[in-house]
């Protein structure tokens, strides 16, 4: 409430206008008057209960009002909220007029107890995950049977609750990641990748409709493993970016702009936490990834370890080699790569070979499943 209150302060003297109050507390004031009024409530029946011995402690009423009401939704709305929060905040901490807001007008405050502000943050997540532990407290102390089944019920409810927020940030954790690769992946047109197509003028606007992009914008992708590697072409070695998804690979050339991503030009652009520090740096350096070539399907994926007796002569190391087959099986192109360690080749082509392991095995029960036609009807 300090950093919140004193943003608010600052604001209204026209200071940090820009920094988006909401993006950094979503509904924190909510959240913070619901549990600060499931607390009090909570105590004086405790207290209630202390003064008077022989009463008996009735938490159902409270638990029904506070559990069933609108307690765990507010905690999903901030958690939800919380990881965009985290990558805004470390994207505002760059400027030197919120560093001082940060250092000079909230840190040193007795009452933050030189905590910062992304420490303090977290701490509603905590509470929510500590909210089952309370009801299975009062549980174990209960003595009626009813009110025994009632807290048990509701103990689930709550656990059901958070299990479902995990799935809804990891979905909302993906989507951003995504939508950052989007931006960051760049597809050039089939004959800008490779100078033997030829394509008239009048007809590239139709060809660019057929946009390569939306290749990413499915939710339901997964983003496997990803890293800097090095690709032998006939004359040079070229820098590569891989991304493994849970379908295909995708092979990039690396490129930095010389204007740096969230720079004063572009404005200030979040990067996002779940993707690797390097990607994070590269973005932030204004680098893009451009698509060296088509995606490569994980069923025309063909994978071979180089023994480093038949490289000596190109002094390469911890190299592999990857095959791309088209339908026919007939082998489209071939990339030799290399990786900096023999730890981190052997990583790549584990996790490629368990890639698609899974894909073959999630496609074979596809098609068994599509295949068992239902039983037939004894009336025809």
């Amino acid at each position: 409430k300090i950093f919140m209150n004193t943003l608010k302060y600052l604001q209204s003297n026209e200071f940090l206008l820009d920094v988006d109050l909401w993006r950094l507390f979503a509904n924190l004031e909510e959240l913070n008057k619901i549990s600060l009024s499931f607390l009090k409530t909570f105590f004086e029946t405790v207290k209630e209960h202390v003064s008077k011995s022989e009463s008996p402690t009735d938490f159902s009423s409270i638990l029904r009002k506070f559990f069933q009401g609108d307690l765990c939704q507010t905690h999903q709305i901030y958690c939800l909220n919380y990881t965009s929060a985290v990558f805004y905040l470390e994207n505002l901490r760059q400027r030197e007029d919120f560093g001082i807001y940060l250092k000079q007008w909230c840190e040193q405050n007795e009452q933050c107890k030189r905590l910062h502000l992304s420490e303090l943050l977290v701490a509603p997540l905590h509470r929510l995950t500590r909210y089952p532990l309370l009801l299975n407290n009062i549980w174990k102390r209960s003595t009626g049977e009813t009110e025994k089944d009632f807290i048990w019920s509701l103990k689930e409810k709550v656990e059901k609750s958070i299990r479902d927020l995990e799935g809804k940030v990891k979905w909302l954790d993906n989507f951003q990641k995504f939508r950052q690769l989007q931006e960051v992946i760049i597809w050039p047109q089939v004959w800008d990748r490779d100078k033997r197509f030829f394509v008239p003028e009048c007809l590239k606007q139709s060809l660019r409709e057929n946009s390569s992009e939306n290749i990413l914008s499915s939710a339901n992708r997964l983003l496997l493993h990803e890293g800097r590697l090095t690709i032998a072409e006939s004359t040079r070695l070229l820098d590569v970016y891989l991304f493994l998804f849970d379908d295909f690979l995708l092979i990039t050339k690396t490129k930095r702009n010389k204007k740096k991503y969230g720079g004063s030009d572009t404005g200030l652009i979040p990067v996002c936490p779940s993707l690797t520090p390097e990607l994070q740096s590269f973005i932030r350096e204004g680098g893009f990834c451009t698509v060296l070539d088509q995606p490569i399907p994980l069923d025309r994926l063909i994978l071979k370890n180089v023994d480093p007796v038949h490289i000596t002569v190109f002094s390469l190391r911890n190299a592999f080699l990857i095959q791309h087959e088209n339908r026919y099986r007939q082998c489209i192109a071939v990339f030799l790569l290399q990786a900096q360690t023999e730890t981190a080749k052997k990583t790549w082509m584990s996790q490629i070979e368990t890639a698609i392991s899974n894909y073959t095995t999630q496609h074979e029960t596809k098609k068994s499943t599509a295949f068992c036609f239902p039983a037939e009807s004894s009336e025809i």
